[in-house]
Formats: structure tokens, sequence, C-alpha cells
């Protein structure tokens, strides 16, 4: 792409269009590194579940702004291929409390450090501990306000 051409855009598209672009960017790459599994972006279902044991399908609707069909739906594909198991939270039995399976457990870190991988090469390093938090904090703030709209 010409430098010139390439900068115009830069400066016009919004800060989110970027963002956009890194995320797909960053799920083509993991789909190409583990394309024997077919999971692609939904593997961040899975490493959420891992990170947080005993969530609810309604904390995947809120983390990642997709609707409750959408989620149920990707959950069931993954509980059929053994990567998360459902529980009924013995608190709200109309609930699930949703946790990895072995097979959930044994991928998680092989993705983590693939992930690391795209970190490296596209030059995210430690010196960008501050723009990560700070982004994290940019999400947490739009999951509120949406929330708040509701």
């Amino acid at each position: 792409m010409d430098d010139d051409i390439f900068q115009g855009i830069k400066d016009k598209s919004p800060f989110i269009a970027w963002i956009h672009n890194i995320s797909l960017n960053q799920q083509k790459y993991m789909k190409m590194k583990c394309n024997d599994l077919d999971l692609g972006h939904d593997v961040r279902y899975i490493m959420f579940i891992y990170d947080n044991p005993g969530c609810s399908q309604e904390d995947l609707v809120s983390m990642f702004g997709q609707s409750k069909g959408n989620i149920a739906k990707i959950l069931k594909k993954f509980e059929d291929d053994g990567f998360i198991k459902r529980e009924i939270n013995p608190q709200n039995r109309r609930k699930y409390m949703l946790n990895t399976t072995d097979k959930g457990n044994e991928l998680v870190p092989k993705f983590r450090q693939i992930s690391l991988d795209w970190e490296k090469e596209v030059g995210i390093t430690d010196l960008d501990a501050d723009l990560k938090k700070r982004l994290a904090e940019i999400a947490v703030n739009t999951i509120k306000l949406i929330e708040e709209g509701n």
C-alpha cells in the first residue's frame, strides 16, 4: 500500500476501525496456526471460561456483546465437541455454570502461546502494559455503558 494513501486512510479512520482490524487479523493468524481445530475466533469463549470457572452464559453475553442465542449455539458446539461442560448452578437452578473439560484445559495454553507469538510478531511488547491496561479499562466502560442503556 502506498504510504501517502495509507497515511490518509489512517488519519481519517476512527480508532475503533483499527481495533477491529487488529482483532480480525489476530483471528486470521490464530486460524492459520490452528486450522486443524476449526475454532476460529470462538476460541475466545473457551479461554474466558477457562479463566473464569463457574461463569455463566450471561457473563459471556456481557463480555463479548453477543446475543444470548448466538452464545448458546456456540456453547452447545463446544459442549458437543468436549471442550466445556455445563453444570446447574446450585444457587440458581435455572442457570448453568460453565467450566472447561480436560480437553479444553489442554487447548487454552496452546492458544495462549500462539497469541503471545502473534503479539511478538506484530510488535506488542512488555512496554505496552500501560496501553493494554487502558484498553481493558475502555472495554469495561463500553460494557457498563451498554448495560446502563438497557
